[in-house]
């Protein structure tokens, strides 16, 4: 009997230690990485760039951490940046309301708020395998489970610079499932001897590594913290924009954090990225989460034989340092910003000569910030004796805030006569009231402020637009305010008016499973194009206050519109408001830039014909930092969608090119495209007509 006890031990334990499989069929050796077994090791190099590699080797081992070690340097000699490393992924599952408002469009939710549970991501490495996609090399183990959810670690590395990306790959059959997660790389030991991070003033930090029973957060710039080891530096960052679900508030939440056994949950030391349950204290919708999606739970890492956080000049190019890139006959331009500066001023707070939130803005490169003032203070229904004074006001501060290469522009989200949110915007001030009286007149004239109109319904307002050349459109079309909208007007006059601009696009909800952000007003780009009429989609922000020190950046989106030169503010910006109207525009996180995109040598907003087989010419010039994940050619024929996808993994970081292709768009009367990168930053053109 003692030797069946022996023998039963003795066989458990080679199962527990056996190797697991390893597929390689997936794995392609011609582009240009390296794939080996040896052992309980597999081992991955590929080329970063100036001669130098990049070397991850994988530990299949089960009672062993998943990176035995990562490295960096030539062939005659590599530097060991850290060693036995586990992915740190911690998810906490909460219930979307699904039923009360618009499914899985919901902003209104609270699900911080409700009971949730919290796992730590565990892999058991049943499996893995290597696979070849373009210039991308995935190495994918299986055996990942948390909670619900069950899946694979996967690691995936950019030829062309020593770039990963460390994902919990999962899918979860339960329904109505709300995710926020935290991620980062534990080791028993403690791998790093200092950290390093940007403040949010901009100042490069560090930290000797003492003995830890607890972690620390941090607030910083550019989402970064880096471990410094003898030989090198690694740092661990989200993607930029995909990494953050929608909320009113940019507060900066420490976003970074180190140490000892993260909130119980990660046993050892550990660096990683981090997101605070209950987001700004407001509506805390987290990521969407629907039944079998694949979710990636993800973080970027960037190798470096460099000290002393340098490293983080080369993280800080992803995103251009956090600002938009100018571009030759382009200006930046981001929409509806709550910031309430009128009752700064009325309330006679200690003001600046240049208020935090214009310095936010002009730091990070935006040269046209469109307000939404008077959404809770302010009286844009009267008594007129207050209304009149603080449109004054935001006219003035405009003016006075505007200046140089930045043009603050006064406007308001009006949420009366039409139905649902929207924005508006005048090319010059304009003074009105959203009531009017039986009694009162439309408009008359007054010696102080010049024309005054008053607004009493659906009509009248089209009519200020018409008269004015004023522009309006649906805010967070079909989600907040606006479920069920612009679709419930759609056959409405002021709708089809050349005076509705079309509906405003954020990446809202948050859905890790998509390749891309904001597919809601994607989706709805496309249904209005379908409708008939020619409208277009603008970014906006929907932000609330906002300081320098904020997280501004992750939530932020841009319009690069087709200017030569910035208006003056005492001139009007009706220029602005004719590239908006015509469509001559396209939105980007920012990472991705589309200089130009003509087909048949017409640029967006223009119409076309296609050749007598449906042909059309398309000549695309992509800039990009992020290795691109593809292309979608959008078009329709008035009742169907189509997507053509172009696959572009084969790009590697920081590049531009210019694409020519023939598309065959037979019956087709609209055309579009979007460009997205492996983190899900993007750029998507307006719409070329297509006769």
């Amino acid at each position: 009997m003692r030797i069946l006890f022996v023998l039963f031990f003795v066989f458990n334990g080679i199962l527990l230690n056996a190797q697991i499989p390893v597929d390689l069929k997936g794995f392609d050796k011609k582009k240009g990485a390296q794939a080996t077994v040896s052992g309980e090791t597999l081992q991955v190099e590929w080329p970063v760039g100036n001669a130098e590699f990049g070397k991850i080797l994988i530990d299949l081992s089960k009672n062993q951490p998943l990176i035995s070690s990562l490295q960096i340097g030539t062939k005659e000699k590599f530097k060991t940046i850290t060693s036995k490393l586990d992915p740190a992924i911690i998810l906490t599952v909460g219930k979307r309301d699904l039923v009360s408002q618009n499914g899985w469009n919901i902003f209104f939710d609270k699900t911080a708020y409700l009971p949730y549970k919290t796992y730590a991501v565990t892999l058991d490495k049943t499996a893995a395998k290597v696979v070849t996609s373009g210039s991308q090399t995935e190495v994918i183990v299986a055996g990942a489970t948390a909670g619900p959810f069950t899946g694979s670690i996967n690691i995936t590395l950019f030829n062309g610079s020593p770039l990963m990306n460390v994902a919990a790959v999962m899918t979860t059959t339960f329904d109505s499932l709300a995710v926020i997660y935290d991620a980062g790389l534990v080791s028993k030991q403690t791998p790093w001897e200092k950290l390093c991070w940007s403040d949010t003033e901009n100042f490069i930090r560090s930290t000797s590594i003492a003995k830890m029973d607890s972690s620390e957060t941090k607030p910083v710039k550019y989402r970064t913290i880096i471990g410094e080891s003898k030989e090198g530096s690694l740092a661990v960052f989200p993607a930029p924009h995909q990494y953050f679900y929608p909320l009113d508030n940019c507060y900066n939440f420490e976003h970074v954090w180190y140490g000892q056994n993260y909130r119980n949950l990660v046993p050892g030391f550990a660096i990683g990225i981090r997101h605070d349950l209950l987001g700004d204290r407001r509506w805390v919708p987290w990521f969407n989460a629907p039944p079998n999606t694949q979710q990636r739970f993800n973080f970027f890492c960037l190798l470096s034989g460099e000290k002393d956080g340098k490293v983080l000049e080369k993280v800080k190019a992803f995103t251009h340092s956090d600002t938009y890139e100018p571009l030759p006959g382009y200006y930046t331009m981001s929409s509806h910003f709550h910031q309430e500066h009128v009752d700064d001023v009325f309330t006679k707070k200690p003001l600046p000569d240049m208020p935090g939130f214009v310095k936010a803005f002009r730091n990070t490169g935006v040269n046209i910030v469109h307000l939404g003032e008077f959404h809770g203070p302010g009286s844009p229904r009267g008594p007129e004796a207050k209304r009149w004074p603080e449109m004054k006001s935001m006219f003035s501060e405009c003016a006075r805030l505007s200046g140089g290469n930045f043009l603050l522009l006064p406007g308001e989200e009006p949420n009366n006569f039409y139905g649902g949110h929207w924005m508006n915007i005048f090319p010059k001030p304009i003074y009105w009231l959203m009531s009017r009286e039986k009694d009162q007149p439309f408009v008359e004239e007054s010696k102080e402020y010049g024309k005054l109109y008053r607004i009493g319904n659906k009509e009248e307002m089209l009519k200020l637009l018409e008269i004015e050349n004023g522009l309006a459109w649906t805010a967070h079309a079909r989600t907040k305010g606006s479920t069920s909208f612009p679709d419930k007007y759609k056959e409405e006059a002021f709708y089809k008016s050349d005076r509705f601009l079309g509906a405003a696009w954020k990446a809202m909800p948050a859905d890790l499973s998509q390749p891309k952000l904001g597919k809601r007003v994607l989706d709805l780009m496309d249904d209005m194009a379908n409708w008939g009429q020619k409208k277009y989609v603008i970014a906006e922000a929907d932000l609330f206050r906002i300081e320098p020190n904020y997280e501004l950046y992750g939530h932020l989106n841009v319009n690069y519109l087709q200017l030569e030169q910035l208006p003056r503010f005492e001139d009007g910006w009706q220029p602005v408001l004719d590239v908006m109207e015509k469509g001559k525009f396209f939105v980007s996180t920012g990472e991705v830039l589309l200089p130009s995109f003509t087909v048949n040598n017409v640029q967006a907003g223009e119409t076309t014909k296609a050749d007598s087989k449906g042909n059309v010419e398309v000549n695309l010039n992509i800039k990009w930092t992020f290795p691109l994940n593809r292309a979608e050619i959008i078009s329709g024929d008035g009742k169907e969608v189509f997507h053509d996808i172009v696959n572009l993994n084969g790009t590697e970081a920081f590049g531009q090119k210019t694409f020519h292709f023939t598309q065959n768009l037979k019956n087709r009367k609209w055309v579009r495209l979007e460009v997205w990168d492996v983190a899900a930053n993007g750029a998507f053109t307006q719409i070329i007509w297509l006769e």
